[in-house]
């Protein structure tokens, strides 16, 4: 079977992916695939020969971002770019994860993928001059805005939360910042799902561009807190009190968009994918969690 090349070897989507469709995708990450080095793009290309590249690699430390704007942007606009000259000199198709801080949350509403962006700090704009850079590159490329991804392993959300609360009896989570979280599992599948329709038809026009794929449905922070210890009790967690705090109680370097609901309705019309509800997902990814390891 022909492979799918997934950048970002170690990172929680591509490894979502590989667990997926082991068969088919082939991870590369540092140092073999570093986009400081733009030599091993190239090589890495050469060595998988996909029929489909997957670029889930990021520079996604928000605040860190702030005082290094350069390793951002190499990350998340200069490699991406070179990503998608490869795929458009192969000819082959390449699906780039973006994000929802490219909006400044101001809207009120869901966001659609014709709205104004504005994203309010480094991180957020490295990864809009990387959508830019992909769409200019003339590559057959799918974009897809995710939002507050969260695994069964690596560092994220989720799973802070359970850490953190194992050894407090109370924690502070902010509650004015609106959201889809998604799991990276539920992610993969959405990739995996156009990667076949692709398959399936040959490139068509209309795959092309920004979509967006995020889970179904809404939450804060608090709520994703609270729903995540709601559902480590069911495995004999300890649950600590969880109380709602504002942004301004919670201060950091970089601006968060207080508003970053997407609206997934292209996604579901151009390829008939939608992500499952995320509190259905949160329950599955804490079972995985708690789950007694293998052997």
């Amino acid at each position: 079977m022909t492979p799918i090349l997934v950048t970002g070897g170690t990172g929680q989507l591509a490894g979502a992916l590989a667990a997926a469709a082991p068969d088919r995708v082939r991870r590369v990450g540092r140092p073999e695939f570093d986009f400081d080095r733009p030599e091993t793009l190239a090589a890495s290309f050469a060595a998988v020969r996909p029929a489909l590249v997957v670029n889930a690699a990021a520079y996604t430390a928000v605040d860190a971002a702030e005082d290094d704007a350069e390793a951002a942007y190499r990350a998340n606009r200069d490699g991406p770019a070179t990503l998608a000259r490869l795929c458009a000199a192969a000819g082959i198709p390449l699906i780039h994860v973006s994000t929802d801080y490219v909006f400044d949350g101001a809207k009120g509403a869901p966001y659609v993928e014709t709205d104004p962006v504005s994203p309010q700090g480094v991180y957020g704009a490295s990864k809009l001059a990387g959508e830019q850079a992909v769409l200019g590159a003339g590559a057959q490329a799918t974009i897809l805005r995710t939002s507050w991804v969260y695994a069964a392993q690596g560092k994220n959300f989720v799973r802070t939360m359970l850490t953190v609360g194992a050894t407090r009896d109370r924690l502070t989570v902010v509650a004015d910042q609106r959201g889809c979280p998604t799991t990276a599992t539920d992610l993969a599948d959405a990739i995996l799902a156009i990667a076949d329709r692709i398959a399936a038809t040959g490139w068509r026009p209309e795959y092309g561009g920004l979509f967006h794929a995020a889970g179904s449905g809404e939450t804060t922070w608090f709520g994703l807190a609270t729903a995540t210890f709601e559902e480590a009790a069911r495995h004999g967690a300890k649950v600590p009190e969880v109380a709602p705090i504002a942004t301004a109680d919670w201060p950091t370097k970089a601006r968060r968009p207080a508003d970053s609901r997407l609206d997934c309705g292209k996604l579901a019309a151009v390829f008939d994918v939608r992500l499952p509800p995320w509190r259905d997902s949160l329950a599955r990814t804490v079972d995985a969690i708690y789950a007694p390891p293998l052997g």
